[in-house]
């Protein structure tokens, strides 16, 4: 009973270890900021990297940006990815600049 009881919570850890890592081509300024080494001027120069040449292809993309070197990006590596959805949600933060539309109106009922 021991035994399966380490089990599961040892797949429970894998399990959130890997549901935490940070998407750098979707996260948000406060999300990159959560990051070990990411401050507002590093999260600022990832987005504007992303912004300018497209999504990180690969994880080591991000040496490309100005400011992140080897030891950060060692740092980084396991708290990052570049595809699936940021795993760290930042409460009232929006993913887009944009206002969201307005939603459609219903058509009027016939008699």
């Amino acid at each position: 009973m021991k035994k399966l009881f380490a089990l599961i919570v040892g797949m429970f850890f894998i399990c959130a270890s890997a549901l935490a890592a940070i998407n750098i081509n979707t996260a948000n300024q406060q999300q990159l900021e959560s990051l070990n080494g990411i401050g507002p001027v590093k999260a600022k120069a990832i987005i504007d990297y992303r912004t300018k040449n497209g999504a990180f292809k690969t994880v080591d993309d991000l040496k490309k940006v100005s400011g992140i070197g080897d030891k950060t990006l060692e740092k980084l590596k396991k708290d990052i990815s570049v595809t699936g959805a940021s795993a760290v949600p930042v409460p009232g933060a929006t993913t887009s600049s944009k206002a969201a539309a307005p939603a459609a109106k219903p058509a009027p009922a016939k008699k």
